[in-house]
């Protein structure tokens, strides 16, 4: 823990720094010693031999990114030195070093004249910083001395056998030894006592021959932590230079209710301020839960204090003040005592000389009543009565409880202190120096650790009511990992059920899914899989019915029987993401309201109507118009309507028949094929897996749900209400000539073509603005989710962006792109389709995707940034006719959905983009990735012999083939046509 510190009681390794790291994996309060290790792990020691590194605590040190230590040759010791100014070097240590870099001598508050002996062409001198690195050998030679006396003593073993001990110092007993202009008379000379010489005696001998060099690091920097209150709210205050990994910043790990009331120039960390606390430059709190109003000058910095220490804050004046709260524990009594101290005293200073709270001790004495008698014995000398042992602080009482007010009294006023002489007096009180080994660290951790997870939790409403794109996960890896997981799933909660937005809501209960897969700790099998296990149905209809607050309870309720082990806690994560689609459902289905559905004729009996599309090529933006981002963040995708080797390969046909049935028949690849799958629906509950995607038929259910054909659920039979409105029932066949898994769209295209000839068939008619918000609500209802891409894609003919606002109800806009003349021909000269032969498994994909949106991970936020941005880049490069463009956006949108999705590029994807690599100017997987079809924008046109003949000579491809695609300018048709549309 290092020498002690009147200003943390964990001491200076563990003062906290105002840093936050977003990038962290678990949330925690950064201290100077994690900032040292990350300094010597990734900055100090790379690249160093195998040895020792050996580095103080009582400093702050910032090292640029990539310091180049050369190591050639090295062998011995080494020292770090950082460049300062001659000025600071007269309090401190300095090297003196040859032209090799070989230390001459270790100079230590040394005159003017030594110092600029030391001193570098641009005037700073090498400052000594506590960093020194010892070879293997001299690391070995320097342990071997620990079991020869007098140096045994340094240890328990040497203490144990009964040897006095003795203290040495690293630099001017161990290191100095080493310097090249030391004689051994004079190094051990230097040793003050006999035991001391003794050892100098011992290190001489071990280790002179080592050389020692110096390494002086250019832009590096470190500031003593000294006991000067003042360089202490300085070096909190003040940012450090861009040589540290770490950047400071005004709020670290606080909750703050009026941020505009902290001045630039002051610090906060680990703190909740509730109410107006108003806070001026040049002013430190940390570990602090305050309420206002309160109002904290310059120059002060407050630590340790309550919530229970505001009323005795308010309306006191605080100024250049250094007020802490300590945990104590005096034997087995633990109590809170609170010191007061002025930024300017000193605590060594003879009190004849010195200050205490800023003024003499002769006016304090005068203002407040207090003698020197009350602080100091008679029996001590003048000369060492001073700050640090004077029994100023009040510990216990005979028969009150002491507060803060018991020490902010030595502020007052004399009218005001006569009143509280008496009380003090009567109090027990310590000095510093006797408060100081009674310090209960434990404590001390354990306070500051419930006040992160209290203004932790006032995190969560904050960064959820508000809509923030912070990321949680980190908070709730730390919560799990320290036990206060309860209190973080209260939280999540509470916000789910009272914010009355389903949006927020269902964010929320992500969040819960994502402490208790944190609980899981890894064990406990996949986060992803199947959530209608029926102990959760009951909460889930409260969700379904639009009873969010009831709903929560009793998931939260239903929770508690699953937290005993791994396996029961990832099951209800599962469940309780399910709980969140249910509520993102609901948020996207509120886009019906861009449905609007006219009457048209209703055709003949019999006669068909029959929809063929498109398929469609996405070439930038996709997953930014997935349900949540869609409308949390923004979407923008640019999709092209394209003929696959000439037709339109997806299909739909319905008419009316004469039977009160639904006949639902999934065809081949074509209209003309066999009937892969016939389903027949003749009772209303035969509709009742519409919901399951892959139950059979289960699209074209939900088709006649959605587009209201049939009313569903309802007391009326399913023939009554065929009869009544058609005079019969229908049939519908369906067909794709694309492979399962194409990435080109073909579900939601085929439930827009399913729905565009329902409409027809029923009499209705609706534009296609109409139709793509449809589809938005039908692959809800069938539960499969999606975004609106693919039936932009389809449905809109030729090239487009289409775009979706961060808000709720979610409405897409698309705008059709103009190109330059020709240019549409030069496209479909240059486009190419491969099949890989690859299906894609994108089951868990799209899961995966929602849950790193809902924990906010940085990566996620800022790659739905870029593929939005991508995607108005793209569409420019479009209007323009730059084909050079629109390849370096075809290969950046591949990376972003890499980043996405990880995973969905397989290695015989890979080899086949590395073999085409030189041939286009981009190209990307359809979709989502994972396999399906790859789209190639090549170099020259008509390259699909070419682009053969190479993916011929590459290994390990299994079956490709090559496919032309043309932009499609005319868009899906719906035509009427005669009983056989053959």
């Amino acid at each position: 823990q290092g020498r002690d510190f009147s200003f943390d009681d964990c001491g200076r390794a563990f003062t906290c720094l105002p840093v936050e790291e977003p990038g962290a994996p678990a949330e925690a309060l950064v201290c100077n010693l994690d900032s040292l290790l990350g300094t010597m792990t990734h900055r100090l020691c790379v690249g160093s031999p195998p040895g020792v590194w050996v580095c103080s605590t009582d400093m702050l040190l910032t090292v640029p990114s990539a310091p180049e230590i050369d190591w050639d040759g090295f062998q011995g010791v080494r020292v770090i030195a950082v460049p300062g100014s001659q000025a600071y070097a007269r309090n401190h240590g300095v090297y003196l070093a040859d032209e090799q870099g070989l230390v001459r001598d270790i100079i230590y508050k040394g005159t003017e004249a030594q110092i600029q002996q030391c001193a570098g062409p641009d005037g700073t001198v090498p400052l000594v910083c506590g960093v020194v690195f010892f070879s293997s050998d001299a690391a070995e030679q320097l342990l071997a001395t620990h079991v020869v006396p007098p140096l045994d003593a340094c240890t328990y073993m040497g203490l144990d056998s009964g040897a006095p001990p003795i203290q040495l110092s690293l630099f001017f007993d161990i290191v100095l030894c080493m310097a090249g202009g030391m004689t051994e008379e004079d190094f051990v000379k230097g040793g003050g006592d006999a035991i001391v010489r003794s050892a100098r005696s011992v290190l001489w001998t071990a280790l002179r021959a080592f050389p020692l060099s110096m390494v002086c690091i250019p832009d590096a920097s470190y500031d003593y932590m000294t006991t000067s209150a003042s360089d202490h709210i300085c070096s909190l205050t003040l940012l450090p230079g861009s040589a540290s990994h770490f950047h400071f910043c005004k709020t670290a790990h606080s909750h703050v209710d009026q941020p505009w009331l902290l001045e630039d120039g002051s610090s906060v960390t680990n703190c909740l301020l509730e109410g107006a606390v108003r806070l001026a430059a040049g002013s430190v709190i940390q570990h602090c839960h305050l309420q206002g109003p309160l109002e904290i000058g310059p120059g002060c910095l407050l630590s340790g204090l309550a919530a229970g220490s505001s009323p005795a804050l308010q309306g006191c004046p605080l100024r250049d003040i250094v007020l802490q709260g300590h945990h104590v524990r005096l034997h087995d009594l633990p109590c809170r005592v609170f010191t007061l101290t002025g930024r300017l005293d000193d605590w060594q200073s003879p009190a004849d000389e010195a200050t205490y709270l800023n003024v003499p001790w002769a006016e304090f004495f005068h203002r407040t009543g207090i003698r020197e008698g009350d602080l100091w014995d008679a029996e001590m000398p003048r000369r060492s009565r001073c700050l640090l042992n004077a029994r100023l602080f009040p510990v216990l009482h005979a028969c009150e409880a002491l507060g803060l007010e018991d020490v902010l009294w030595l502020l007052a006023p004399a009218a005001v202190a006569g009143e509280r002489l008496v009380r003090w007096r009567a109090a027990w009180r310590m000095s510093w120096q006797e408060l100081l080994p009674c310090l209960d660290k434990a404590a001390e951790l354990g306070a500051r650790r419930a006040l992160f997870f209290l203004q932790g939790q006032h995190k969560v409403r904050r960064v959820l009511l508000g809509r923030q794109d912070s990321s949680l996960l980190p908070l709730a890896r730390s919560a799990v990992h320290e036990g206060y997981h309860e209190a973080v799933l209260g939280t999540l909660d509470e916000v789910a059920s009272t914010a009355g937005d389903a949006g927020i809501a269902a964010r929320a209960l992500a969040c819960i899914a994502d402490v208790l897969g944190c609980m899981a700790r890894g064990d406990g099998g996949l986060r992803s899989g199947p959530a209608a296990n029926r102990e959760w149905a009951s909460a889930f209809g409260r969700l379904e019915r639009g009873d969010i607050a009831g709903g929560v309870r009793e998931l939260a309720a239903e929770r508690q029987k699953w937290m005993s082990r791994p396996v029961l806690l990832v099951r209800a994560a599962r469940h309780y993401e399910g709980a969140e689609q249910i509520l993102v459902r609901q948020a996207v289905m509120s886009s019906c309201q861009f449905v609007t559905v006219g009457q048209a004729e209703l055709p003949p009996l019999g006669h068909w109507v029959q929809v063929v599309c498109p398929a469609r090529l996405d070439l930038s933006g996709g997953w930014s118009d997935t349900p949540p981002i869609t409308y949390e963040h923004g979407g923008a995708v640019v999709d092209v309507a394209v003929l696959v080797d000439g037709c339109r390969p997806i299909g739909a046909r319905v008419r009316r028949i004469s039977e009160p049935e639904l006949r639902l028949v999934s065809l081949g690849g074509t209209p003309q094929s066999e009937a892969a799958v016939e389903v027949v629906c003749r009772e209303l509950e035969h509709l009742q897996d519409y919901c399951q995607p892959h139950a059979p038929g289960a699209l074209l259910k939900a088709a006649f749900i959605c587009t209201q054909v049939v009313q569903f659920p309802s007391q009326k039979p399913l023939r009554a209400q065929l009869m009544e409105s058609f005079g019969g029932g229908f049939e519908v066949h369906i067909w794709s000539k694309l492979p399962h898994g194409s990435g080109l769209g073909t579900s939601s295209i085929l439930a827009g073509a399913v729905m565009a000839s329902l409409y027809r068939a029923a009499g209705k008619a609706a534009s296609t603005e109409s139709l793509i918000h449809a589809v938005l609500h039908l692959e809800q209802r069938l539960t499969t989710g999606g975004g609106w891409q693919d039936q932009v894609g389809g449905l809109v003919p030729g090239i487009k962006i289409g775009r979706s606002k961060a808000q709720l109800p979610l409405r897409v806009e698309v705008e059709k792109i103009p190109v330059p003349d020709g240019f549409t021909q030069t496209l479909n000269d240059h486009l190419l389709l491969v099949y890989t032969g690859k299906t894609r498994l994108a089951r868990n994909l799209l899961q995966d995707v929602v849950r790193n949106w809902y924990a906010r991970l940085p990566s996620a936020v800022q790659n739905a940034d870029a593929l939005v941005s991508n995607a108005e880049e793209c569409a420019q490069a479009l209007r323009q006719g730059d084909l050079l463009l629109i390849g370096k956006c075809l290969d950046r949108y591949w990376q972003q959905k890499k980043c996405m999705a990880p995973g969905c590029e397989p290695l015989a994807v890979g080899c086949m983009m590395d073999a085409l690599r030189p041939y286009v100017y981009g190209q990307c997987l359809a979709g989502a990735g994972g396999g399906g079809f790859l789209y190639v924008l090549t170099k020259g046109p008509r390259q699909k012999e070419a682009l053969q003949q190479i993916l011929r000579k590459t290994e390990g491809l299994g079956n490709f083939s090559i496919h032309s695609i043309e932009v499609d300018t005319g868009g899906f048709s719906v035509e009427v046509a005669g009983c056989d549309p053959k």
